[in-house]
C-alpha cells in the first residue's frame, strides 16, 4: 500500500523559516531513513522550504521531484484562525465545536487531495508530504476518519493509504 509521511512546517516568521527552523528542518532530516518516490508542499514558501531542508538533512535525491499541491492547504486560513481564537485550542475536536461544518467540509477537501497524492504512488512508494497544522489533521481526518493531537513544528504522521481510505501507523517526532 502506498503511505503518506505528513509533516508539518518547522519554526517560522510570517511565511519564511527562521534560522532555527532551517536548522531544525536539517536535522530533522538527518534521521529519515525513508525513501520518498516524489514531495509534496502546500505551496507556502515555509512549507516548501521545510521540504528542501528535510530532503538535503536526508541527503535524499527524489526521483519525482518536489511538486506543490493546493488542495492540502486551505483556501480560508483566516476561518481556521477565527476557530482558534474561539476554542483556543488548536485540537481538531475543540475546532469542531465552534465551526463543526466548516471542519467537516476542509476535512473532506484536504483528504481529497491526499487520496489524490496517494493516487500518484505505486503500492510500495512513500510521498512526503509538508503542509500545516490544523489543516494536516483534518486532511488526516478526511483521509482515514482518525482524530490525531496537533501536530508540533517538524511532528508527522504516517498513513498507510487504502482504497477505501487509510489508518495512522505511527506519529512521528520532529
Amino acid at each position: 500500500m502506498p503511505q503518506l509521511e505528513i509533516r508539518r512546517h518547522t519554526a517560522n516568521d510570517g511565511d519564511a523559516l527562521t534560522r532555527e527552523g532551517v536548522a531544525a528542518a536539517v536535522a530533522i532530516g538527518s534521521s529519515l531513513t525513508r525513501r520518498y518516490a516524489i514531495a509534496v508542499s502546500s505551496g507556502a514558501q515555509r512549507a516548501t522550504q521545510t521540504v528542501g531542508c528535510l530532503l538535503a538533512g536526508a541527503g535524499l535525491v527524489v526521483p519525482r521531484g518536489v511538486v506543490v499541491h493546493r488542495g492540502i492547504r486551505s483556501g480560508d486560513e483566516d476561518r481556521w484562525r477565527k476557530a482558534f481564537s474561539l476554542c483556543g485550542s488548536g485540537h481538531l475536536d475543540d475546532l469542531a465545536e465552534v465551526d463543526p461544518e466548516w471542519v467537516d467540509v476542509e476535512s473532506v477537501a484536504l483528504g481529497g487531495a491526499l487520496r489524490e497524492i496517494a493516487g500518484w504512488l505505486e503500492d510500495d512508494e512513500v510521498a512526503l508530504v509538508v503542509g500545516h497544522s490544523p489543516t494536516n489533521e483534518a486532511a488526516v481526518r478526511g483521509l482515514t476518519g482518525e482524530t490525531i493531537d496537533p501536530l508540533g513544528k517538524g511532528e508527522g504522521v504516517l498513513v498507510d493509504v487504502t482504497i477505501g481510505g487509510g489508518r495512522v501507523l505511527e506519529r512521528l517526532p520532529a
